[in-house]
């Protein structure tokens, strides 16, 4: 059979026109072979979100931004997606605006609920969100910051302004001449500083033998220190506790009359003899002066002891111990 030239020319004009259409398509992101479902979403704003923006799941491109309209009545905006998945999208999932990063555009993330079984269906409405992109955040995080920044530019500014109103002349005046006396006198301090090492400089040995010596002492201290800890002072406080309980038994003794001392210390009758041979041997002495210095020469011995024994008796202590002994 033989194609007539009209035959071909419409042929070729259908082909043309299915050609022109398929590329008209291809261009605008749409396959002709392929099944898509339709969602619409609403927002408020799109916060710049452009058509053939992708639409993602879990970070996956299942379909892209086909239309954004305006409500006449409402005023919002109503985004229509092009998805192609065959992952079941629940009713009540999420269609959320989010920024990837810093340079490329706005993006459509499609979160689904898991807990709803109930699967959308083609021309479903979804519930939309708008989530903070990296610029959005960081300009939040340094909106505070901005503020604070101004507050603080704006004290400085006070204070600088009182500064310069306190700081006259005079006052200018007096602290550079502070200022030149700080400098002599962190000169001073550096030539004092220079002089004393100097003296450390010449004054070696002996600082060396100070420290040598300090060294010494400290090991003689620790040296006595041993001693001590190894000496036993607990038997050396026992043995004084001791004695010292037995002088007061002692005393307690003398106190009750106990013994030749407690009686001499107590009995009224021996004090009363005492005191009478006393006086007889006060008379005794004086008798005794009318000889001569010869005699007094030759007995001075024989008198020092008469004497103390004299002064014994005087005491009572003599009868004490005659009554003792008797």
């Amino acid at each position: 059979m033989k194609l007539t030239r009209e035959i071909k020319t419409a042929i070729l004009v259908i082909a043309s026109i299915l050609l022109f259409i398929w590329g008209y398509s291809f261009l605008k992101g749409r396959d002709l072979f392929s099944s898509y479902k339709t969602f619409y979403v609403e927002y408020q704003t799109v916060e710049g979100l452009a058509t053939a923006a992708p639409v993602t799941l879990n970070g996956l491109v299942i379909g892209k931004v086909n239309n954004i309209t305006i409500e006449k009545n409402t005023g919002k905006l109503v985004v229509e997606l092009q998805i192609k998945t065959d992952f079941p999208i629940s009713k009540s999932s999420v269609a959320i605006i989010y920024e990837p990063g810093f340079i490329g555009g706005k993006q459509i993330a499609i979160e689904p609920n898991f807990n709803d079984q109930s699967v959308s269906e083609d021309g479903q409405r979804l519930k939309g969100e708008i989530r903070l992109g990296l610029t959005e955040t960081v300009g939040d995080k340094l909106a505070p910051i901005q503020e604070k920044l101004e507050k603080i530019m704006a004290n400085a500014d006070v204070l600088i302004t009182g500064v310069n109103n306190v700081l006259d002349k005079k006052a200018q005046e007096d602290l550079r001449k502070s200022l030149s006396e700080l400098s002599f006198t962190m000169e001073q301090f550096h030539k004092a500083s220079l002089s004393m090492n100097s003296i450390l400089d010449d004054n070696k040995a002996q600082i060396k033998g100070v420290v040598t010596n300090f060294s010494k002492i400290s090991d003689d201290f620790s040296k006595i220190s041993d001693s001590l800890n190894k000496a036993d002072l607990g038997k050396t406080v026992k043995n004084l506790n001791e004695t010292l309980a037995k002088v007061d038994g002692i005393m307690n003794g003398l106190k009750s009359g106990n013994g030749t001392m407690g009686k001499l210390l107590n009995d009224d009758e021996c004090s009363g003899r005492g005191l009478d041979q006393e006086i007889d041997d006060e008379e005794i002495q004086d008798h005794g002066q009318d000889q001569t210095a010869d005699d007094r020469t030759g007995n001075g011995i024989q008198r020092s002891f008469h004497g103390f024994f004299l002064f014994l008796n005087g005491l009572g202590i003599v009868d004490c111990f005659r009554g003792a002994l008797g």
